[in-house]
């Protein structure tokens, strides 16, 4: 999934013309925090929520201000993944979309790329959830692809969420089945660490959304 495929079709670009109380009122509408401010096809840069309440006088044109924005973006072309460092990385609420030209093509929100990333990486199939505990040196997929296949299972995605802090490493993996004792089971029996399991849908939505931001604070490209 690269960028040029996610490009929302609903978010507005300001122009200079526009002023802080229009932006006050798109990002409400839209329900983010930034929106880019583009002259033609140039992409002149973020503005966001508190530069506007900064400016004192939201009923001006934006033009009338000096304005001193942020310019991240992403090229049409990038991963989904280097969309989420810089998303988790500036804190941002949307991820400007630009052509090798440097042309303004659009905008990723952070939902629609917790989305995206969700189906990228099977979270929205059936199946149950087991979370483990190992140290950074002993991390071997083979042997846990190996475990969770002697159980008649298979691995729909992983990811790993990681602490720069700590030796420890988390393995969140999602499976095609629900009932996972025998997997958890063997995962004891090889001395593993079983952080938990979740098996119904209510957990399994308040998993994937802890993990999710877990991912975007620790995600390292």
């Amino acid at each position: 999934m690269v960028a040029k495929e996610m490009l929302s079709d609903v978010i507005p670009a300001l122009k200079t013309s526009d002023t802080g109380l229009t932006a006050l009122n798109w990002m409400d509408i839209f329900k983010v925090t930034h929106l880019p401010i583009v002259n033609d096809k140039e992409f002149l840069g973020l503005i966001s929520e508190n530069d506007i309440y900064d400016l004192n006088m939201p009923e001006e044109p934006l033009g009338n201000h000096y304005l001193s924005l942020l310019r991240p973006y992403v090229l049409d072309s990038q991963h989904v993944f280097e969309i989420m460092e810089i998303a988790s990385r500036l804190k941002l609420s949307l991820v400007p979309v630009l052509d090798p030209k440097k042309n303004y093509l659009g905008v990723i929100s952070l939902t629609d790329l917790l989305h995206y990333f969700a189906e990228l990486s099977a979270l929205k199939n059936p199946g149950g959830i087991i979370v483990i505990e190992l140290n950074q040196n002993d991390y071997s997929f083979a042997q846990i692809a190996q475990i969770i296949e002697g159980n008649d299972a298979k691995i729909l995605g992983a990811f790993i969420t990681s602490n720069p802090n700590s030796v420890k490493m988390e393995l969140t993996l999602k499976l095609n089945v629900t009932d996972l004792t025998s997997i958890k089971q063997t995962f004891y029996r090889y001395n593993y660490t079983v952080l938990g399991s979740y098996m119904k849908h209510d957990d399994e939505e308040d998993l994937l959304e802890d993990r999710l931001n877990n991912l975007l604070k620790y995600l390292n490209i």
